[in-house]
């Protein structure tokens, strides 16, 4: 067995390991760092959350370490044998070593009982993660690695400990895993986790949808998302959680006259999003900012194939996407806006660029225009220079007028000079939808500069239109 204390010794977390370690032989317990940290360690990766693993008396060995780390507090999962430490500079989980086994219709464990470390490792998802290092002083950074998980992390390899059957069928949100973890880690899939996957695919219908979308954000995260969603399409599970995207693959071609295959767009400005920024909410509106596309596609003798309205229907599909999705109401909204408005600024870089044109477009986005030009350049995918050349010197154009600190500045701070209350009170209206119009209607005369942004413009332009609103 090989050692790696020495990489130990240059971790971040080594004060908090060596720790670990000394509660360990003061309570003559084998100690063991386990899981992701010794996978990422290995490989060089970002450290987080530590996984420790003991094989006799978590609780009193958790309540220990908690002591020792001066967190003095522990949150006991004791039907698991698993307690946290809410410790301050990264969570740390100890569990004690465990055989389960498994409902049908649950991925919770339906009994735990203790076991060996070699026990616990198989019982893991996939061979990357089946590796612990002991803590313990007398072999501080062994290795114990039963299922050569270090051989498939130099062959960058996916594979489960045991038979993936098995592994999925006890718990079907493997099958994410192993897909997010081949685009997080740019790893390939053994052909039998395929294969597996694409026969126990329908066991994700039992997980709950929280989880599936947390998996989905994951992924997002990664380098290149495409990857990952590649493999759902491939292994035919994108139908089953995310069945939007699974629609718009595919070219249909009539009189000689083909469109870009949707699918493969959408991928390729989900990775152009990653490339440009690491926020997770612009690569999901990468991911949604087409979805429209397959309902609204139509094809004109003339014009070819059109998705007339597009933004606007995919807008309106986000609301039953993230409610199916569990997705919080500021994601939703964010997502809404971006969609609706991801033609926006191309259009401006198409044509003669006129003030108002650009006012409007920045107050409609609000807090969001810096990420709606983030999304916009990555929607250029054409591979012909001298198209890229034209459409990003127009489009610079756009982006500097927007980046103009005082109009900016105007438009967040921008609403109607005459306020709800003022209109209320002219007209003797009570609080509703027909002050919004009213409001709505003197803000846009103002960015449409049918007239200046002053008081007394815009009360006069009130007193013109109120009839459109109000009946006598």
């Amino acid at each position: 067995m090989s050692k790696i204390s020495e990489i130990l010794l240059n971790s971040e977390h080594y004060r908090i390991l060596k720790i670990a370690g000394e509660v360990g032989d003061s309570l003559n317990v084998n100690t063991y760092l386990v899981g992701g940290y010794v996978r990422d360690i290995i490989l060089g990766n970002h450290l987080k959350d530590i996984d420790i693993m003991v094989e006799d008396k978590v609780f009193e060995y958790s309540k220990k370490l908690s002591k020792k780390l001066k967190v003095n507090k522990t949150v006991e999962f004791e039907k698991f044998l698993t307690v946290k430490i809410p410790y301050k500079e990264c969570e740390i989980e100890v569990a004690n070593a465990r055989k389960e086994t498994y409902d049908k219709d649950s991925r919770k464990p339906k009994t735990v009982e203790l076991t060996t470390i070699e026990n616990d490792l198989i019982r893991r998802d996939f061979k990357i993660n089946s590796i612990a290092s002991s803590l313990n002083d007398e072999n501080f950074g062994l290795l114990v690695d039963p299922f050569n998980g270090l051989v498939d992390i130099n062959n960058g390899l996916i594979d489960t400990p045991t038979d993936p059957d098995t592994t999925f069928i006890d718990d079907p949100l493997r099958m994410l895993r192993a897909i997010r973890f081949a685009a997080q880690l740019e790893f390939k899939i053994h052909p039998r986790i395929m294969e597996s996957i694409r026969n126990n695919k329908d066991r994700i219908k039992i997980i709950s949808q929280e989880r599936i979308t947390d998996e989905i954000i994951k992924i997002l995260k990664t380098n290149r998302p495409s990857i990952a969603f590649y493999f759902l399409k491939e292994l035919d599970f994108l139908k089953l959680i995310f069945p939007e995207l699974d629609v718009m693959s595919g070219v249909d071609i009539i009189n000689n006259m083909g469109h870009k295959d949707v699918f493969i767009h959408t991928l390729e400005v989900v990775d152009n999003a990653a490339k440009l920024s690491n926020k997770m909410e612009i690569r999901f509106a990468a991911l949604v900012h087409d979805i429209a596309k397959p309902p609204t596609k139509r094809f004109d003798k003339k014009k070819g194939w059109t998705f007339h309205g597009h933004e606007e229907i995919g807008r309106r599909m986000l609301i039953k996407v993230a409610k199916r999705m569990k997705l919080s109401n500021e994601l939703r909204d964010y997502l809404m806006v971006l969609t609706k408005l991801h033609l926006r600024p191309i259009a401006l870089a198409k044509k003669e660029i006129s003030d108002s044109a650009v006012r409007r477009v920045m107050f409609e986005a609000g807090e969001f225009i810096d990420d709606l030009m983030i999304l916009c350049r990555a929607d250029i995918t054409t591979k012909n220079p001298h198209k890229i050349k034209k459409y990003m010197n127009n489009f610079e154009r756009v982006d500097t007028l927007m980046k103009n600190v005082k109009m900016k500045d105007e438009m967040k701070a921008f609403q109607s000079p005459v306020r709800g209350r003022e209109i209320m009170e002219t007209f003797s209206l009570s609080e509703g939808k027909i002050v919004g119009r009213i409001k709505k209607a003197i803000e846009d005369a103002i960015l449409d500069e049918k007239i200046p942004n002053t008081y007394d413009d815009a009360h006069a332009y009130m007193m013109e239109i109120k009839d459109q609103f109000i009946k006598n």
